[in-house]
């Protein structure tokens, strides 16, 4: 059986490469930091060029295909997923950490047909690790397989979130209820890359047993979403609804049941939620 959309996927992985050179080569520049929502939402230069890398190149193989793109969302576009085939671009996840030179930074791209996720692609460029995954051919870095924790007991896990970008005290306050409901229960360990699509990676790769955000958006989880289940992981909120803005990801049902009771639960203005007039 033909797979029409290994061609495209096929480009998602070689421009990803590509826009992975452009951001390395962009930290041994000055970076001019600007923000968007807050002061500490932040993008760059760079996160626009890339931006423009990847849907330019895309246009040129793919002309009738869609976009949903961070910095074109930023610049007034509309976030709105439909059955025709979308790329969901990421050009630079953890622009924090590339300002400050963290070492996790990730080009995430996800393809969407029918509001299904088809294909993923988060390039780790510091890394330089290549994770990608097909709906239902599995989930792979740098070609190897990827395979999800088996441990079922929570006191044993490590498990992976964010801050987020809001400052909102309601929010911030919820954000620390959940840690510490978690870290209390007790477990191993929190960390996080300061990435939302290399934490789903994290989770794909064993190395976490799960990963929850209220917050983020659709283009940090788009391709890292998928590269979870097909590694053999669950997800809530976004398996059914990309847009919610809150996701976790987990190894399986026994550790997200007992993260989910955990987490003080907030809703976020939707991705999709209709601009509010100037």
């Amino acid at each position: 059986m033909v797979d029409i959309w290994q061609n495209a996927m096929d480009h998602a992985v070689t421009i990803a490469r590509r826009a992975g050179e452009v951001v390395r080569e962009a930290l041994h520049e000055d970076r001019k930091v600007m923000t968007k929502s807050s002061s500490v939402d932040l993008v760059t230069q760079t996160d626009q060029k890339v931006e423009q890398l990847i849907i330019q190149s895309v246009k040129e193989k793919f002309p009738t295909h869609r976009f949903i793109g961070e910095e074109s969302v930023a610049a007034g576009e509309v976030c709105e997923l439909t059955d025709s085939p979308t790329w969901i671009i990421d050009p630079i996840d953890g622009t924090t950490n590339f300002v400050h030179t963290f070492p996790f930074v990730a080009v995430s791209i996800g393809f969407s047909v029918n509001k299904q996720s088809e294909f993923g692609v988060v390039y780790s460029c510091l890394e330089d690790k290549m994770f990608t995954a097909r709906r239902g051919r599995g989930a792979f870095c740098n070609d190897q397989p990827l395979s999800v924790s088996d441990q079922e007991d929570i006191k044993q896990s490590v498990i992976a979130t964010e801050f987020g970008s809001s400052r909102d005290p309601e929010a911030v306050n919820n954000i620390f209820t959940s840690l510490r409901n978690i870290v209390s229960l007790p477990i191993h360990g929190v960390r996080g890359a300061g990435s939302a699509a290399i934490n789903l990676c994290l989770v794909a790769s064993g190395c976490v047993e799960a990963y929850y955000e209220i917050g983020i958006h659709v283009w940090d989880i788009a391709a890292g979403s998928l590269i979870v289940t097909e590694a053999g992981g669950i997800l809530l909120d976004v398996e059914v609804d990309l847009m919610s803005r809150r996701i976790l990801a987990a190894n399986n049902t026994t550790i997200a049941d007992r993260l989910i009771r955990e987490i003080q639960s907030f809703s976020p203005p939707r991705d999709d939620a209709p601009l509010l007039p100037q």
